[in-house]
């Protein structure tokens, strides 16, 4: 796995921020972000799910997954790693597929990037998602489609599931 190099600043017009501390330790964070089965029934919010995964959680393996809505939508997305430091940092772009090849998005698609950060904060974690976007009309059709809620959403989500296992 790689060490990062490289912090890069947030853009107000480009790009998009989750920072919380959530009471959970950063390693099960992780392992939720990077393991199929502990990821598909938090990723997306209700009364959304996420019917498929796949993760291979390496620079430049696949992560994919498919979330279905209350009235029969689905989305498929895929993406590629950039960076996986264990416990602390994964990096995806949906830029790409598989291999570093380049991917077809269809228009009106928003495609980012996302650096993921889980810093330990006393017995929880900090969990940063900062996501670029390669415009400022892709950040905002993101941020319209609810990215600030969603995510949030996902996220709280993600802590009452890690809670509930115990």
């Amino acid at each position: 796995m790689t060490r990062p190099t490289v912090s890069t600043p947030v853009n107000d017009a480009l790009d998009l921020v989750l920072d919380r501390v959530v009471d959970v330790p950063r390693e099960l964070v992780f392992r939720a972000w990077t393991q199929p089965e502990h990821l598909m029934p938090w990723f997306c919010p209700k009364p959304w799910r996420t019917t498929q995964c796949e993760i291979d959680l390496r620079p430049g393996g696949k992560f994919r997954t498919v979330m279905e809505g209350p009235n029969g939508e689905r989305h498929d997305n895929e993406g590629c790693y950039l960076e996986v430091v264990p416990n602390e940092r994964l990096v995806w772009t949906g830029l790409m597929t598989a291999g570093f090849r380049p991917a077809s998005v269809p228009d009106g698609v928003p495609v980012f990037t996302c650096i993921l950060t889980f810093s330990a904060e006393g017995k929880g974690t900090r969990y940063r998602a900062h996501v670029m976007h390669r415009d400022p009309a892709g950040r905002d059709t993101h941020e319209a489609m609810g990215f600030s809620q969603g995510w949030g959403a996902a996220l709280d989500q993600l802590v009452a599931l890690l809670k509930s296992a115990g």
